[in-house]
């Protein structure tokens, strides 16, 4: 039986299309029903149609189980469907927009590239926070340079919001994410990448309950 956390970004997944090793909606389904505790849909090269039609399929299995979705950076998508949230990027609508349109119930999320980002964020009404990469990517190649373990606690000491460390996570490396102060970790390759992402699911899962 899947154990309960506190936190909802506890094991936050990012869905991502263009890097799905198999079927997108089996994989969904394979996490959600494995450990995941929030899930994000990323998809750069759809149509607003094909982002639209999947975002809706995704949200019929999430919302089953009591898993909150997440619309990267679409607030418009993100309405249109009824997803729980939004997931934002300096570069896209602000989170005050964000916040009077979505109104107060809607999640969202930002990945703030600044300190002044970062303790101005949960005031300008964000959620919860994306910091990094902790740890690098190859899913997200305007990310920026790795910042590492040392870099991202500093930061994450910037502000009181909810923090997801995000950024080359998998099970080995996954205590160390939450050492440095993340409520949760944000991971894409680790599932989709892997050719059984139900097992890959519960071994983060395994390896975030294993922590003290």
């Amino acid at each position: 039986m899947i154990q309960p956390v506190s936190s909802p970004y506890h094991l936050y997944l990012v869905l991502d299309p263009d890097h799905v090793v198999g079927d997108v909606m089996q994989t969904a389904l394979d996490a959600f029903d494995n450990g995941v505790t929030c899930a994000q849909l990323r998809w750069k090269t759809a149509t607003d149609r094909q982002l639209v039609d999947l975002a809706g399929a995704v949200l019929s299995l999430s919302r089953a189980r009591g898993i909150p979705m997440i619309i990267n950076d679409r607030l418009d998508v993100a309405l249109v469907v009824g997803a729980d949230g939004v997931h934002l990027g300096v570069d896209d609508i602000s989170v005050q927009d964000a916040r009077r349109l979505g109104g107060p119930e809607l999640l969202i999320g930002y990945s703030p590239e600044t300190d002044g980002q970062i303790a101005g964020a949960e005031m300008a009404g964000a959620s919860y926070l994306g910091i990094g990469p902790i740890f690098g990517t190859a899913t997200k190649p305007d990310a920026g340079p790795e910042l590492g373990a040392t870099e991202f606690s500093r930061r994450r000491q910037l502000t009181d919001a909810p923090v997801v460390a995000i950024g080359g996570i998998t099970n080995t490396n996954a205590a160390r994410a939450m050492a440095a102060g993340a409520n949760g970790i944000a991971v894409a390759s680790a599932i989709l990448g892997s050719a059984d992402p139900a097992v890959a699911t519960r071994q983060l899962r395994q390896a975030l309950l294993a922590l003290p």
